[in-house]
């Protein structure tokens, strides 16, 4: 590799978001990316920047020497475990030396959404928040460099489209494409001081409503 490579390891890489970022990063020549996941036989995508490798986030020793020399550590995680799994990402990411993070959480976790719409996410995902929440928590109390990125619901357009609200602010928006997200993380590991220690939410602008145009 040379010197001046920018390695990634991208956690959950099966991850319709992060299959997103892979296509993004693919052409770059001054990426390497590491593509994680429990069963890399499914990614149906590897390119030539890029290797598979099995592993289980929760499996911390493991996890450590994945983490090991790369300089970006993107986590496209989900499950009722989101805090474990957090924890274990950052005591390997601390054992290995390693600082920045990019992290999906979800809309929701700081009852930050409004109006009818803000009932409504409540109602259908709220017993579901506790574990991001809990996953939030921990990353903002270590000394981690992180970005922690809560998207709207999600859809499948093929467009780049979003705006970007701040932790404490009122969610804009209902909706945003995961490849939407894709670009804010791609830009992200391009450039690492891009919304370095910010916990951001990302919608589609004008997108306000009810409730998902699509539920």
């Amino acid at each position: 590799m040379g010197e001046n490579l920018l390695n990634v390891l991208i956690l959950g890489a099966n991850g319709r978001i992060a299959r997103w970022v892979v296509d993004d990063l693919a052409a770059d020549a001054g990426v390497r990316q590491t593509l994680l996941a429990r069963d890399p036989a499914k990614l149906d995508f590897v390119p030539e920047n890029a290797t598979a490798v099995q592993g289980d986030v929760l499996d911390t020793e493991k996890l450590t020497a994945s983490v090991a020399g790369h300089e970006i550590v993107y986590a496209n995680l989900t499950g009722d475990d989101m805090g474990e799994q957090a924890k274990s990402l950052i005591a390997a990411m601390d054992a290995a030396g390693t600082k920045r993070l990019i992290f999906i959480l979800s809309l929701g976790i700081y009852d930050e959404v409004p109006g009818a719409f803000g009932d409504w996410n409540r109602r259908t995902i709220g017993p579901f928040l506790g574990t991001f929440r809990e996953a939030a928590d921990a990353i903002e109390a270590s000394d981690l460099e992180y970005t922690l990125v809560r998207p709207a619901w999600l859809d499948d357009r093929d467009e780049i489209d979003y705006e970007l609200t701040q932790k404490g602010e009122p969610f804009k928006g209902t909706v945003v494409s995961r490849k939407s997200v894709a670009d804010l993380v791609a830009r992200i590991i391009r450039d690492p001081q891009m919304h370095r220690g910010e916990n951001v939410g990302v919608s589609r602008p004008n997108s306000d409503a009810a409730k998902p145009y699509f539920m």
